[in-house]
């Protein structure tokens, strides 16, 4: 059985894997002198019982990981949960799953084709949430499920992984805002996602975000090769509270757009 730390490290190889960007950002951070500490890793699932987020979230709570708030996303027909660590330093955990049951008769019956597919002793895995697309699927279904969800088709290609890891930049020493953290990394050539603005949130939200755009990767499929995005990079800004307690769960308004970030752009 792996330990926490083995668990993070994996997913993280898997994650540069898919998206190298983030690791060239974490070494330019690094090369500048800062420590880089992660706010939260971020996973997708679907909300049928053979893989929903009590799936994901069991091997957390089984290293002491307790729930820290459960949230909905009526747009995007999702729900979500966030896992609090058990000490300090780790980062929060943040699983959403896709509201199968409300979109149309076809898209329920090729994720349901997928989960078919699924070993279920796998899913008992403490390494599960790392374990990758444990499915077949065409290019041709991915893109009929982009149609409706464009969560579900990233689920559907990429499978179990870290879909986001986020720096946590309030402790950083050498930027005094986020608009100035953000001005670094277009300077170095990476885009941002702008749905909703580059920074969602606010002060008085307590949380400020901001990520890149999913590069794109190739990825193969039952009929073929095919360019599409993999995964992003998320930043966050915390603000301690009137009570004086930092700030620790997360915004709906702002989620909402940050999912976009693997969208398609063209």
């Amino acid at each position: 059985m792996l330990h926490l730390d083995e668990l993070f490290a994996k997913l993280w190889q898997e994650y540069v894997h898919f998206n190298p960007h983030a690791q060239a950002i974490h070494d330019l951070l690094v090369a500048r002198g800062e420590a880089i500490h992660n706010d939260h890793v971020a996973f997708r699932t679907f909300n049928d019982p053979r893989v929903n987020r009590d799936i994901l979230a069991q091997a957390f709570l089984d290293f002491g990981y307790r729930s820290g708030g459960e949230y909905s996303f009526v747009e995007k027909k999702l729900d979500a949960i966030h896992l609090a660590p058990p000490e300090e330093g780790l980062p929060k955990v943040f699983i959403s799953e896709l509201r199968v049951q409300e979109f149309s008769p076809r898209l329920q019956q090729i994720v349901s084709k997928l989960i078919d597919q699924v070993d279920k002793k796998a899913t008992r895995e403490c390494d599960f949430s790392a374990s990758g697309r444990p499915w077949n699927i065409a290019y041709t279904d991915y893109e009929t499920l982009r149609q409706e969800s464009e969560y579900a088709a990233w689920l559907s290609a990429f499978g179990f992984l870290a879909n986001h890891f986020t720096v946590d930049v309030g402790p950083m020493r050498t930027f005094a805002s986020l608009e100035q953290f953000n001005d670094f990394i277009k300077e170095s050539g990476y885009l941002l996602n702008t749905s909703g603005g580059e920074i969602k949130g606010s002060p008085e939200d307590y949380l400020e975000q901001s990520s890149t755009l999913a590069g794109k990767v190739e990825v193969e499929f039952t009929d073929g090769t095919h360019e599409i995005p993999a995964c992003y990079y998320e930043f966050a800004r915390r603000y301690v509270q009137a009570d004086g307690n930092r700030f620790e769960g997360f915004v709906v308004k702002s989620a909402d757009k940050i999912f976009e970030s693997t969208d398609r752009q063209d």
